[in-house]
């Protein structure tokens, strides 16, 4: 199943979402979807409060980077209750976008490397360390299960430039083509 992208100025983008316990209900289809979902609007990665779930879980698959970057191939991952522990090396910005706020990117400066723990998909633990692209994308998708998006990371000047588009998006104003459901709605919408 195909799950809408929620856009910027819905409130599940802004909670703190809460921990998957391992019972939790039909959960290797829920990544399966989670995955479908981001495959269907072309991401790299996709949060669950992304998808309207507001729990401690993401995904992300770079094998659509190998070109730019070999070591890229074949990462596919599921992040299970994540908690970043140590974030190190130099701070760098890259140009950033997000499927929550289509048609706007910008430099965002994040430390190269972190150390994150996380459960995957069959919830055996790890801890391990990425750096890189890895460390940029898990950040940004790390950051939305604490209610932050990558424009909370600009500049309070950047931040109020964008202020007309950002609101925009959140009444509809872009064009994608996967569904969308904006602030105060329930249901999705095709582009």
């Amino acid at each position: 199943m195909i799950f809408p992208i929620y856009v910027y100025g819905h409130p599940v983008l802004r909670k703190v979402a809460g921990n998957i316990e391992k019972d939790y209900k039909d959960l290797q289809q829920f990544i399966a979807d989670m995955f479908e979902t981001m495959y269907d609007s072309d991401g790299i990665g996709l949060a669950a409060p992304q998808a309207g779930k507001s729990v401690q879980l993401f995904v992300v698959d770079t094998t659509s980077l190998e070109d730019e970057d070999p070591s890229l191939k074949d990462f596919k991952r599921v992040f299970i209750n994540p908690l970043i522990l140590e974030r190190t090396g130099e701070i760098t910005p890259f140009n950033e976008g997000c499927l929550s706020i289509p048609g706007i990117r910008e430099d965002v400066s994040r430390e190269s490397k972190i150390r994150i723990s996380y459960y995957d998909k069959d919830f055996i633990f790890y801890d391990e360390w990425y750096d890189g692209i890895l460390s940029r994308i898990i950040q940004h998708e790390y950051n939305h299960l604490n209610g932050i998006l990558f424009t909370d990371h600009l500049a309070p000047l950047k931040k109020r430039l964008l202020r007309n588009k950002l609101n925009g998006i959140s009444k509809g104003k872009f064009d994608v083509d996967y569904k969308t459901v904006l602030p105060g709605k329930k249901k999705g919408r095709r582009e």
